[in-house]
């Protein structure tokens, strides 16, 4: 991540991956609704995934989460139609949380990836063989470099570069440091008083 403190721009994430498999992986999956009964979203990293990574005796079952050799990664791999169901923002807050940075995929749910957006966390897709390929080299290399680049839309691996896909509005978002709204609002700040001051409208709170 780079640019100012106050408008950060996201055209870049590398790290180690994790693979994800499966299609249709909803938001109750991704957190369990049972776990959104709290005030802030600190803490929800922890839940990711839950129901697929335990039993009911909170024995853990076999999942990537669960994996010594992706507790550090922060690109997840992912397949088709990820993040549907529900329109839940605890989904993309857990797995920031969790560490994840960016996600590669065949295909996300559109207010999933929009969630995502917000929090700065590009959603970059590519075609089936594309994503089981590098699904199966992060599982043999569990330590591989992984480079996404939003703004050229690539993304390298292994000495693989491929062609990745990047919502056009969301490319722009992130490249240009529009995602975050909040930042965005405070640095304009003296704009917005001015705008607000030159209408007739408004009167002042004195």
């Amino acid at each position: 991540m780079s640019g100012t403190e106050d408008i950060p721009s996201v055209d870049y994430v590398e790290g180690s991956g994790i693979p994800i498999r499966g299609n249709d992986i909803d938001t109750d999956q991704i957190i369990p609704a049972r776990f959104m009964k709290v005030v802030t979203f600190d803490g929800l990293g922890q839940f990711s995934f839950f129901d697929l990574r335990f039993d009911d005796d909170d024995n853990e079952k076999d999942h990537p989460f669960n994996e010594e050799r992706f507790q550090d990664a922060n690109v997840m791999v992912v397949n088709n139609n990820f993040g549907c169901g529900s329109s839940r923002e605890h989904a993309p807050q857990a797995l920031m949380r969790w560490g994840i940075d960016a996600i590669i995929g065949e295909g996300f749910a559109e207010i999933f990836a929009g969630n995502c957006l917000a929090l700065g966390i590009p959603t970059v897709t590519a075609d089936h063989e594309t994503i089981n390929a590098l699904q199966q080299w992060v599982d043999d290399n569990p330590d591989g470099e992984i480079e996404v680049d939003v703004r050229a839309e690539t993304v390298t691996y292994g000495g693989n570069e491929i062609n990745v896909s990047v919502d056009r509005a969301q490319r722009e978002a992130l490249v240009e440091g529009n995602w975050d709204t909040t930042a965005l609002m405070k640095a304009n700040r003296n704009a917005i008083e001015e705008t607000a001051g030159s209408l007739p409208y408004l009167e002042s709170a004195d």
